[in-house]
């Protein structure tokens, strides 16, 4: 790992564009910029090198789903309250592999215990998931780990769930984004890199979500992060499978 005076890392976030990551320097304060790109592998093989990349998207799918579902969602959603219900349930890979919504459900219903389909929130996500599960491997895993945004609020905020929701009906919620915002601010992040005006493709709540992921990488690299769950299974490739903050 490099120290911290040549330590790149990046939080990422899934946008309409492609992969929303902010990236920052620990030793330089002033290095923290937006990149919008189009394939997660191009934040793998990004330049400078990224020591950490902290990425909102499911990371290790089991072959098969038991109960209690693939172990990172209910550890995250058991700190988050009325917050939880933005950590999707994650299928088994040969649902996530589905191009289909209903052979997807089909599939996943087949591969779990209960027998459960696929909600179509999580469904969207799987173009994505498929990108990083094709590129991960066990080396790779010592740079990429998975986050989520809310539970990256959660560990910022004193370990309370945000007050506000990030949306109302599928639509932005600006008091719940400002409040995340200030609280990224709270937590060292430039207000007005925070407030600029994100590119097309790229939504406010991907920046915000995107920063605080970049917060999560440094409390990784630091040795100040934890899984979820705490003792993580590995996936029938040996990935791991927790969510990090």
């Amino acid at each position: 790992m490099p120290e911290d005076n040549d330590l790149w890392l990046a939080g990422v976030d899934g946008c309409k564009a492609g992969w929303a990551a902010v990236i920052r320097n620990l030793a330089d304060p002033a290095s923290i910029r937006l990149e919008i790109v189009p394939d997660f592998e191009s934040l793998v093989n990004f330049s400078p090198s990224l020591g950490i990349i902290a990425v909102d998207m499911p990371i290790g799918l089991p072959d098969f789903i038991s109960p209690g579902g693939r172990g990172p969602e209910k550890a995250a959603r058991m700190h988050l309250g009325d917050r939880q219900s933005s950590v999707f349930a994650v299928p088994s890979r040969a649902a996530v592999y589905e191009t289909d919504y209903s052979d997807a459900c089909s599939s996943a219903f087949r591969t779990s215990e209960p027998p459960r389909k696929v909600s179509k929130q999580c469904f969207f996500l799987f173009p994505k998931i498929r990108e990083i599960d094709a590129l991960m491997t066990l080396d790779l895993e010592k740079r990429v780990y998975e986050v989520h945004p809310e539970l990256a609020f959660w560990r910022l905020n004193g370990e309370r769930e945000m007050s506000l929701p990030k949306k109302v009906k599928s639509r932005a919620n600006p008091d719940g984004l400002d409040q995340r915002r200030d609280l990224l601010v709270r937590n060292g992040l430039p207000k007005e890199f925070l407030d600029q005006p994100p590119p097309k493709g790229c939504g406010r709540d991907d920046l915000l979500d995107a920063a605080a992921n970049s917060l999560i990488a440094e409390r990784i690299h630091l040795g100040l992060a934890a899984p979820f769950p705490e003792f993580p299974r590995r996936d029938d490739r040996g990935l791991r499978m927790a969510i990090w903050a």
